[in-house]
């Protein structure tokens, strides 16, 4: 019992307690906690950010065609997590559109990818970005991105 209080109290102080606190600081830091160097990310604060059954949804472009790819965070955190050990990645959002109601809110944010900050943007799109509030906490319930690609541009109202 002692030790998962232990494990309960590091985690805690781990996770900002600000991270919950608005739509706006989630999505901060859900963009501030993938961003680094080659190396492992803030996992427990990562699994913070998102509610219980939440998923991550890419738009997958293959030859055979076009579709979401739905994982769960501990997928995401798996796939993502090896591919940042090896390699570093920025992301950062350039533009936003929040709506809210009552207890649930919607993000349309426009974003870069970097493998160096001030780096030229290798990749841009849009995380569709729906998030609750339970308990006076606000948490991701689904990102669903789609990336730029030959014809297929952000349209100027998302870039500002």
């Amino acid at each position: 019992m002692k030790a998962l209080l232990i494990l309960l109290a590091l985690t805690a102080q781990a996770v900002p307690a600000a991270d919950n606190d608005s739509v706006e600081s989630v999505t901060h830091a859900l963009y501030q906690v993938i961003s680094g160097p080659a190396g492992t990310r803030d996992w427990t604060r990562f699994r913070a950010l998102f509610a219980d059954g939440a998923r991550l949804i890419p738009i997958r472009v293959t030859p055979s065609g076009t579709g979401p790819a739905v994982l769960t965070v501990e997928d995401y955190v798996t796939r993502a997590g090896a591919n940042f050990e090896k390699s570093a990645f920025y992301e950062s959002e350039i533009a936003s559109r929040v709506e809210t109601f009552g207890n649930i809110a919607h993000v349309f944010s426009t974003y870069e990818s970097r493998h160096a900050p001030g780096e030229k943007p290798f990749a841009r799109g849009i995380n569709s970005i729906q998030l609750v509030n339970a308990d006076g906490k606000w948490k991701v319930m689904t990102v669903l991105w789609d990336a730029e690609r030959p014809g297929l541009s952000i349209p100027p109202k998302y870039s500002k």
